[in-house]
């Protein structure tokens, strides 16, 4: 793993012995705690997003898209943590998932984008055709720039 990886995973590691200094629990419990801990980090991102948007008319623009994006780190933080919550080589598990994933979304043997099959659920390019039974999905939306309102 590269200087970085290292630090970061080393900053998981000091995480998580500080979290276990300050819980009474088992191994059990603290793992399944922390699965909860990502359940609720994950809704704080969508308040956020919500908030970004000022979607609540009671409340109005609340958040902006830096409060998302650490909202965002905040996720993978506690994802991270709960990893190593499950396994003490939680770097490792990680840069082979990792990998695995790259691997399989970006063979180095990879087609041109107008060659690949489209899978249910994935947008058409030119020139290739939705697969049976599934609507392509509407057109992405660019996001807001700070505070300019959705359109």
């Amino acid at each position: 793993m590269d200087d970085m990886g290292d630090d970061m995973w080393k900053t998981v590691e000091d995480l998580h012995a500080w979290l276990g200094r300050h819980a009474d629990r088992t191994t059990e419990r603290a793992a399944l705690l922390q699965m909860l801990k990502l359940s609720e980090e994950v809704g704080e991102v969508a308040e956020a997003v919500i908030g970004a948007y000022g979607q609540n008319p009671r409340k109005g623009t609340t958040h902006t898209w830096d409060d998302v994006q650490a909202e965002l780190c905040d996720v993978i933080i506690t994802a991270m943590l709960g990893l190593r919550t499950l396994t003490p080589d939680a770097g490792q598990v990680f840069a082979r998932h990792l990998t695995r994933v790259h691997a399989r979304s970006l063979p180095e043997h990879d087609t041109l984008p107008e060659q690949r099959a489209v899978l249910p659920g994935q947008a058409a390019l030119p020139g290739q055709a939705a697969p049976r039974g599934h609507a392509a999905p509407p057109e992405h939306v660019a996001l807001p720039e700070h505070g300019e309102p959705l359109r």
